[in-house]
């Protein structure tokens, strides 16, 4: 991994997040945003652009479907903070070595969102962002947390018909997208934490598309629970 690259080093579509990062807080980064209690433990995820063939894209996983905890879940690569992890940028790039094979070393690191607070789990997140200079190939390495992986065009998330929001059984309501992918035999779901991050990050930095927000869709249902 090298150190934060200059803008100029980072391909031009991907500039307008390297500025967010800078200027972004935590409240247009999250409709619920308190601040994190001081027992909050520690946790980072690695927002990782890339290109294939050309076109942007984003890497995400699906959470293993006998967990605790989220399964079945889309998400970015990530986790809990190691007592010898040095910051958020460490954690995020172990977890997503240790999970999926991301060689740390084709990553450059070039920001952060402001951390958001979870309160059902007390995980204080940091949300890295990393440019795929040297993209490697990457798969399942630890199938009991991690269940596929996979790169999803940032056009293809961007697409209003891709785009509904959610009610969860609590009442809670979110923005989604519709994944199409060839690493499963189903339509996935991007929704919870990883999708408000996507949808309010893309608002912010002028992506996003006009889309229905008055079209809901009922999450799917993984081990009795939405996932």
């Amino acid at each position: 991994m090298t150190g934060r690259p200059e803008r100029d080093d980072l391909p031009e579509w991907l500039r307008p997040v390297a500025a967010a990062a800078t200027t972004m807080t935590s409240a247009e980064l999250a409709r619920y945003a308190p601040d994190p209690p001081e027992s909050a433990r520690p946790a980072a995820v690695l927002m990782l652009f890339g290109e294939s063939d050309g076109a942007p894209d984003l890497l995400f996983i699906e959470r293993a479907h006998d967990m605790r905890s989220h399964p079945g879940q889309l998400a970015f690569p990530g986790g809990a903070a190691d007592p010898d992890d040095a910051g958020a940028a460490a954690t995020a790039l172990r977890e997503a070595a240790e999970e999926v094979g991301v060689d740390p070393a084709g990553v450059d690191v070039f920001g952060a969102l402001p951390r958001l607070w979870l309160p059902p789990s007390n995980f204080a997140v940091t949300t890295v962002l990393g440019w795929w200079r040297e993209p490697n190939p990457v798969a399942v390495v630890d199938p009991a947390e991690v269940a596929s992986v996979f790169r999803v065009p940032i056009a293809e998330l961007l697409a209003p018909e891709h785009r509904f929001m959610v009610r969860h059984p609590s009442g809670w309501k979110g923005p989604a997208f519709a994944i199409d992918t060839s690493a499963a035999d189903r339509e996935l779901i991007l929704w919870g934490f990883t999708a408000g991050v996507v949808s309010r990050l893309f608002s912010y930095v002028g992506w996003e598309r006009p889309w229905d927000e008055s079209r809901m869709r009922p999450l799917p249902v993984v081990g009795g629970f939405p996932r």
